[in-house]
């Protein structure tokens, strides 16, 4: 209170020497140009950085599904490589010695039978064979060779199997040398002893396997790549970047900075999905150029935001020179009349309050010099009614606006049992004050009771405990409002509830069926029977402000009728219960037709 005091004697100190415009103006600077500029901002930063959570979020997930969907075609042709080269009657047949042309023949009459079918199994296969170095075994040109000079996928063959049995790995896939855009898959056929006696070549077409799930990633505001366990490119949507070696390429500058997704170089976040045989999918995203439509329009919103506040500027600078000036005319037709010249008057053309003084004015300056002393008295009665009229124009906004500058004072001074109690103010009276709403959810009237009891715990502390048992289910249905605070405030003012040792308030929201049930429980000082009774009967009001039992029940019967029920219970030094039912209102409940 008394730094409330304070405050108010040093802002009328600040603006004693300003006019009425510049307080007006100060006013409107204070309380609604700042603030929303400063809510303007936050909220636009706070959205920002939402927008950019979520799209980080998007792209994870496409990330995530891109790299199934790529982990799922590598394992379909290896599991095709695998299986050919683990075949028991294969590497049987490739590690005999054969006697005769007919045991060759049988072979390669087998490895047909049961592998040129395996050669057309998935779409992208332009080449597949089985290489071996058996002597006595032909090579028939179809499936079955045997590694001499040719070339193959850019390399002689020789070096190609020699490479595939000498790698340590069983199974590879790289880049043809020829043409980046034709993918080899090499697997060695091993016995169960670790002999190498061959090994698998499929030559698969780029475009069949990997092109679809790297096209036009992002919508081309990124790349996406795909980096085998020896770092390099196998694939990606940067057709400059596949075959070449990860630090070598665009890449290499992001890849110790993988998944930190709040720290862009270059405007760019790199996101890596795992996936088998040490392969990674990664994507290398514009976060800048995804986000230029919102940012589009937070601008947009910004500029709006701007002109029609410049607009209010504008608007409320006229309004008020246009009321200034005709407050300044009637006060110099005052000054007039106060030197005796009574026969004036003033042009009036406007219907507001200015102008019905105006009106006002003209009417009594012909009768003053008869009637001043009644003059007078009509002044000071005009005065207090001006006075009250301009009491009751207080709004809730105002309200608000002003809790909110004392907010920010409370804030600068880090004082957060007053930050508390202004929050709970605030909450408190956005319900209360709020003269057009009549109907609000559970939630909103549970929200206003817990701001109430946080501004009496802060004024009581440590004396009365809270006791919450809310139903979720419930929350979203509709209720009246200002339902539950009397009832409560009532354990306050009339059960003596800070005063009792162990004090407890119960509050139960509970959905009972196609009801909704709820239940204020106290164990402060009670009713006796007599009063109890007269409580019951509604000869009894027992709450502040006018929302006593009468009140509610009379609310309960004209939005319920019937289904609308209160209930209270209580005995002497045991405590009041009350208990208010109504029905399930998934949409807001109407006035019943001729009740009242």
């Amino acid at each position: 209170m008394k730094f409330g005091q304070s405050l108010e004697r040093s802002i009328i100190r600040a603006t004693r020497s300003m006019n009425m415009r510049g307080k007006i103006v100060l006013l409107y600077g204070l309380i609604v140009f700042i603030p929303t500029v400063l809510l303007a901002l936050g909220a636009g930063y706070l959205t920002f950085h939402n927008v950019r959570s979520n799209y980080l979020l998007t792209i994870k997930e496409a990330v995530r599904q891109t790299a199934q969907s790529i982990d799922f075609r590598k394992q379909t042709y290896d599991l095709l490589a695998t299986r050919t080269a683990t075949d028991g009657e294969l590497i049987s047949r490739l590690s005999r010695n054969y006697a005769d042309m007919a045991e060759q023949l049988e072979t390669v009459k087998y490895v047909d039978r049961s592998f040129l079918f395996t050669a057309k199994y998935l779409p992208g296969i332009e080449d597949f064979r089985i290489y071996h170095t058996n002597g006595t075994l032909v090579q028939d040109g179809g499936l079955l060779w045997k590694p001499e000079d040719r070339t193959l996928a850019g390399m002689p063959e020789r070096d190609w199997y020699e490479r595939t049995i000498g790698d340590p790995g069983i199974l590879s896939w790289t880049n043809a040398q020829d043409d980046a855009r034709k993918l080899v898959v090499s697997r060695k056929i091993m016995d169960g002893y670790g002999r190498a006696h061959g090994a698998i070549y499929l030559l698969l077409d780029y475009n069949d396997v990997f092109a679809e799930p790297l096209d036009h990633p992002f919508n081309g505001a990124g790349d996406l790549y795909i980096v085998d366990q020896d770092a390099r490119i196998i694939a990606s949507s940067e057709t400059a970047a596949i075959g070449a070696d990860l630090s070598a390429s665009s890449l290499d500058r992001y890849w110790g900075h993988a998944n930190q997704v709040n720290d862009a170089i270059a405007g760019k976040v790199l996101i890596v999905q795992r996936i088998a045989g040490g392969w990674s999918v990664a994507a290398l995203v514009h976060i800048e150029q995804l986000e230029k439509q919102s940012k589009r329009i937070y601008y947009a919103v910004g500029v709006g935001i701007a002109f029609f506040l410049l607009l209010s500027v504008f608007l409320i600078t006229a309004v008020v020179k246009n009321v200034v000036w005709r407050i300044r005319k009637l006060g110099s037709r005052m000054t007039d009349i106060s030197q005796g010249v009574f026969e004036v008057t003033v042009k009036n053309r406007d219907r507001d309050e200015l102008g019905e003084l105006e009106v006002l004015f003209n009417s009594m300056s012909g009768r003053l010099g008869r009637l001043v002393e009644e003059n007078t008295q009509a002044n000071l009665k005009e005065r207090e009614q001006s006075f009250k009229a301009l009491q009751a124009q207080i709004n809730p906004h105002f309200i608000y606006n002003s809790l909110s500058l004392i907010r920010w004072r409370a804030m600068d001074l880090q004082d957060e049992t007053q930050l508390r109690t202004i929050d709970a103010l605030t909450t408190f009276y956005r319900l209360a004050l709020n003269n057009r709403v009549n109907v609000t959810r559970i939630r909103d009237e549970v929200g206003h009771l817990k701001a109430y009891l946080e501004i009496q715990q802060l004024r009581y502390p440590d004396r009365v405990q809270v006791a919450w048992e809310i139903d979720e289910d419930a929350l979203e249905l509709y209720t009246i409002k200002l339902l539950l605070q009397p009832i409560v405030e009532n354990g306050y003012l009339h059960g003596g509830i800070t005063k009792r040792p162990g004090a407890l308030i119960h509050i139960a929201v509970r959905r009972e069926g196609q009801s909704v049930r709820f239940l204020v429980q106290d164990n402060g000082k009670g009713m006796t029977a007599d009063v109890l009774e007269r409580v019951r009967a509604g000869d009894y009001e027992g709450t502040n402000n006018g929302f006593g039992m009468n009140n509610i029940r009379e609310r309960l019967r004209l939005y319920f009728g019937e289904e609308g029920r209160l209930d209270i219970d209580s005995a002497p030094d045991e405590g009041t219960s009350v208990s208010i039912l109504i029905p399930v209102c998934e949409e807001r409940p109407e006035l019943k037709r001729g009740e009242g």
